[in-house]
């Protein structure tokens, strides 16, 4: 039996699809960034940067993202409790 995922994979899960979708962020950027802090106005993404980042996040944790999801996507905390749920009701 597998271990449920914990919180630090689903934050660094995070953190990587969010550089992988967005390669012009700045490191600092996501070093900083806090777990209230809101993603698009934080780190200036479009809505094509925000969907590509949802697209990379569902593929990286190999997770199903729908667009009814998006809101639980609005922070890094966010992010985090959205995986970890989705991650430990996932078979």
């Amino acid at each position: 039996m597998n271990a449920p995922p914990s919180t630090s994979e689903d934050r660094q899960l995070t953190v990587d699809a969010l550089r992988r979708a967005v390669p012009g962020l700045v490191p600092e950027d996501l070093d900083d960034l806090a777990d209230a802090d809101p993603l698009r106005e934080r780190l200036e993404l479009d809505s094509l940067d925000f969907l590509a980042f949802a697209e990379t996040l569902a593929a990286t944790a190999r997770v199903r993202i729908d667009e009814t999801d998006y809101p639980d996507l609005a922070t890094l905390g966010s992010c985090v409790a959205f995986l970890h749920r989705r991650r430990a009701s996932t078979p």
